[in-house]
């Protein structure tokens, strides 16, 4: 007989989310705001956005859209909002139709890297951390997406 013990065999652990997150978008505006940078957008973001704006593509593009490197932004007030981010309401003008960077926020790189980053969103975010579970999938399935 033998006398070794067997090991339980461990499961890869998860991602420290893996439980799942709360977030219920409250269409706050803090998101839109801030610091300058980048909304990239691809042909069919434009598309729906100008239809929710009832433009022409072209109108659009002009008027909301800039070139960066080979890239396509939407441009921002020069505090760093976005331009769509209603300045009275704080709400978004294209809110239906916004580009998928927008949609898959809060379930970004950047901010579920570490319980930490976690918790600095569910600071300035009211909506992270409350509201509706989302699954680990449903989260990974969001971080994943990407604007081409």
């Amino acid at each position: 007989m033998n006398s070794s013990k067997r090991r339980p065999t461990s499961e890869p652990k998860g991602p420290w989310y893996q439980d799942g997150l709360q977030f219920e978008c409250t269409q706050c505006g803090a998101c839109c705001s801030g610091e300058p940078g980048f909304v990239f957008v691809n042909d069919s973001e434009i598309q729906a956005m100008a239809e929710t704006m009832k433009m022409e593509i072209d109108a659009f593009e002009h008027k909301f859209t800039r070139r960066v490197g080979n890239r396509i932004s939407l441009v921002e007030y020069p505090d760093g909002d976005c331009i769509f981010l209603d300045p009275k309401s704080r709400h978004c003008l294209v809110y239906q139709s916004r580009p998928i960077q927008c949609r898959t926020w809060p379930f970004w790189d950047s901010t579920l890297d570490t319980k930490n980053d976690w918790k600095e969103t569910c600071e300035v975010c009211p909506g992270a951390g409350k509201g509706k579970l989302y699954s680990l999938e449903e989260i990974e399935i969001r971080r994943r997406e990407k604007s081409v």
